[in-house]
């Protein structure tokens, strides 16, 4: 996306006036009216709401999906903003678990599941897949009754995708996908900061994308929506704070990762809940997981020399020995002064 501030001011930009205009108009009215207006409006449409759920149009149809998992809270936040502001059809679909960073992942030569799951004013199916799973399958005609939606949302997810993280994110992955079934798709991400973001502020960033969000469907609605388009939104660590938006360009930014030399000792925890519960079941489960230790270290023996065809000076065969560490890599905080993507 094209920035609009310094010399790229000049340059042509790639989104079209007509939907930048509507942005612009529908997060610019984002501001309470006074309060004897809107005990006017809210009577208005309490008396007309009947009549326009008889005689108006089929609702828009909008698949949610998260990274995060089914029961992620960004997920949850986003559905009740959507169910609440009756203007669309919501569906749901996502992984049974966070899969934060599987990128375009897909899973072939194995059986993928579908359960349904309760969420209220939408139609929830958890999948045994990865993200892009979902969505395959999802846009498949096998999974519900319609073919195709009106939009594909990735979101809320927790943690910011921008720059380089692009390339690996699920999130972004799974709008991707809609967006090659030729489906528009929106990415929402929530600048997650450890020990600082709330699980309420997710409901704050739903808030904040609704008005974006009806904005895409009016346009989409019109044929006004841009073709082969991903809006990629990201909204900062405190959405309740947030001064407007910006149109920008996409980052740059490579996080940086700490790789850290770990031990293949099991985790303490474990070992403390086996001396406490010493049930049969837990002492099965022990003679199990001694067995296969012991498994593990005979075939490790096995593989500990290798001889070697080469021959030493003194006429002996050399052995040398296979090496194997263990690394674990843990992204570093992301910082505010990376933000280059969609931001609010």
């Amino acid at each position: 996306m094209a920035a609009s501030s310094g010399d790229d001011s000049r340059r042509p930009n790639p989104l079209p006036s007509a939907l930048v205009s509507n942005l612009q108009s529908v997060l610019a009215a984002r501001r309470p009216p006074p309060t004897e207006d809107a005990s006017v409006t809210a009577a208005a449409a309490e008396t007309s709401a009947p009549a326009a759920a008889d005689d108006g149009p089929a609702k828009p149809v909008v698949l949610l999906i998260c990274a995060g998992g089914i029961q992620s809270p960004g997920l949850a936040a986003l559905v009740d903003a959507l169910v609440k502001g009756g203007r669309c059809d919501v569906h749901v679909v996502a992984p049974e678990s966070d899969k934060p960073v599987c990128g375009h992942s897909i899973t072939i030569r194995e059986t993928v599941s579908a359960t349904s799951v309760d969420f209220t004013g939408a139609k929830a199916f958890e999948i045994s897949g990865t993200p892009v799973d979902c969505i395959s399958l999802s846009l498949s005609g096998t999974l519900f009754a319609w073919q195709t939606p009106a939009l594909v949302i990735s979101g809320i997810n927790a943690g910011p995708n921008c720059g380089y993280q692009m390339f690996h994110s699920s999130a972004i992955a799974a709008a991707r996908e809609a967006l090659m079934y030729g489906v528009p798709s929106i990415a929402i991400s929530l600048n997650w900061k450890k020990d600082e973001t709330k699980d309420s502020h997710f409901k704050d960033a739903a808030g904040l994308c609704l008005p974006l969000i009806h904005a895409a469907l009016a346009d989409i609605e019109k044929g006004t929506f841009l073709s082969g388009c991903l809006l990629n939104i990201g909204v900062p660590s405190s959405p309740s704070a947030n001064k407007g938006f910006k149109l920008t360009k996409q980052s740059i930014y490579s996080p940086a990762q700490s790789w850290q030399a770990v031990s293949t000792s099991r985790p303490a925890p474990a070992a403390h809940f086996m001396g406490m519960h010493q049930s049969l079941g837990i002492q099965l489960a022990r003679l199990g997981k001694d067995a296969s230790a012991a498994g593990a270290a005979r075939r490790g023996n096995l593989r500990k020399t290798v001889e070697v065809e080469s021959v030493a000076a003194a006429g002996k065969q050399e052995s040398r020995a296979v090496v194997k560490k263990f690394f674990r890599a843990e992204p570093l905080q992301f910082g505010s002064k990376h933000v280059g993507h969609c931001i609010y």
